[in-house]
């Protein structure tokens, strides 16, 4: 399937080295590179009501049909992680234990957005709880040599070094930039999977942005970066109509 890249106003494309589709960014881990699709959204409230009904073939369908998305946003928001499998299969367990109050006046497909990043958020926090121990590290898979192998190692350190980033903005800030910057979603439709208004999102995305690229020069791997954003000749982005709300 075709994906169209998403357009990154603020440069950070250029870490991952790859454009990066609509729903079909390549997710790495294990080694392996999964490729996610679009889920379609004809036919999700059949499948809904037949889950509902308890048919049990028919959630199958379901997971199937979306377990790309979840997937894909679960390692966004996170990074690589060893926890994905795990948060993956927490989302549908979720899923099964709240479809029954799920009212096909909303998109399924948004619904499920706000479930999983409901679920990583709650996992991103019980982390914050857990002391981390030395050995929960895990060993990077081996890459060949040559410049294959050495574009892939550079890759992977920027991927490191802006997750590293990341993760010093907060939950709110985070998920936006994420379902915007990554995902290419529209403020209008994160409103409606973080249950803020858009000019909540707006503001949200903007100090999200402001923070990132001040940390930029922090990191040497992301120099390349930083450096195409400082000579960019678009203007600076100006700050929307804030939101009262502390971002």
């Amino acid at each position: 399937m075709q994906c169209e890249p998403v357009s990154l106003p603020s440069g950070f494309a250029g870490v991952f080295g790859v454009a990066l589709p609509a729903h079909g960014w390549p997710v790495r881990h294990a080694g392996s590179v999964v490729v996610t699709s679009a889920p379609a959204e004809s036919g999700d409230a059949e499948l809904v009501g037949r889950c509902q009904a308890g048919d049990t073939a028919a959630f199958t369908l379901l997971f199937r049909r979306h377990s790309g998305l979840v997937t894909g946003l679960v390692h966004r928001m996170l990074g690589p992680s060893p926890d994905l499998e795990d948060l993956v299969q927490e989302v549908f367990l979720q899923v099964i234990r709240s479809l029954g109050g799920f009212r096909d006046e909303a998109r399924f497909s948004t619904w499920l957005y706000r479930v999983t990043v409901n679920v990583v958020l709650m996992h991103r926090r019980a982390l914050g709880r857990r002391p981390r121990l030395v050995d929960e590290e895990q060993a990077p898979p081996a890459l060949d040599s040559g410049p294959l192998g050495e574009a892939a190692l550079e890759t992977r350190f920027r991927v490191q070094a802006f997750y590293r980033l990341l993760e010093r903005l907060s939950d709110k800030k985070r998920a936006v930039f994420v379902l915007h910057e990554l995902e290419g979603l529209t403020p209008a439709r994160i409103g409606e999977i973080v249950g803020a208004p858009v000019l909540t999102v707006r503001t949200r995305l903007f100090y999200a942005r402001r923070e990132l690229l001040s940390w930029l020069a922090e990191e040497p791997e992301l120099a390349a970066v930083l450096a195409e954003l400082q000579g960019s000749s678009a203007p600076a982005e100006a700050a929307p109509s804030l939101s009262k709300e502390v971002p």
